[in-house]
């Protein structure tokens, strides 16, 4: 009998659940795992009308209109990675579900569909002090006149490459980054939230 496949996040043995405070009230910044996630990535030619009504008839969402902007339809969201790459990102679970519909919609069309759930967690940071703490670790300009919701970028940082975004106005941020860098990446974090009145969450 074949073993059932165990999934088990790359900041798993940092105990977060058990280090969740029971209210992160007052908390500068706010940090948590979202792991086991949603993510396909799409390549194909934006100006194709086809590629844009197949990922709109299967998910719902629109390709972003502008360059390192996102789309959001419900829980799914459509992240721009480059002239002709996205990211389909959202809860776990239906990965291979959209994936397998997205390609049989697309069909015929010049495009490619590759499931890479497996190749990142998310880091989310909110909080009042959260922009000023990411600030530190990349050149990317994080003013909220630049980088504000709806807004996506790939980017170094501290030494691994991210995909973040700003989901809200809180500010709220997802870190987007490869399980063999997630343990570098949360303990950067921890490290340059010291000065800060840090909460860790459970989502």
């Amino acid at each position: 009998m074949v073993e059932p496949y165990l999934r088990r996040s790359p900041l798993a043995h940092r105990g977060l659940a058990a280090r969740a405070a029971a209210t992160d009230a007052g908390a500068d910044i706010v940090m948590a795992e979202r792991p086991h996630r949603c993510q396909i990535n799409l390549r194909g030619n934006p100006a194709d009308i086809k590629l844009a009504d197949a990922l709109h008839g299967v998910t719902g969402l629109r390709l972003p209109a502008e360059a390192n902007g996102f789309t959001t339809a419900g829980a799914l969201a459509c992240l721009w990675l480059g002239p002709d790459e996205w990211l389909i990102l959202g809860p776990g679970g239906g990965e291979h579900d959209i994936a397998a519909r997205l390609r049989a919609a697309l069909g015929e069309i010049h495009a490619a569909v590759t499931d890479v759930s497996e190749a990142r967690t998310t880091i989310a940071v909110a909080g009042p002090r959260a922009r000023e703490l990411l600030a530190k670790g990349t050149s990317i300009d994080l003013h909220p006149r630049v980088f504000g919701p709806g807004r996506c970028v790939q980017t170094g940082f501290a030494g691994a490459n991210i995909i973040l975004r700003q989901t809200d106005e809180a500010p709220s941020f997802e870190v987007l980054v490869l399980n063999s860098f997630a343990e570098h990446l949360w303990a950067w974090l921890e490290g340059g939230a010291r000065e800060y009145r840090v909460a860790i969450s459970v989502l």
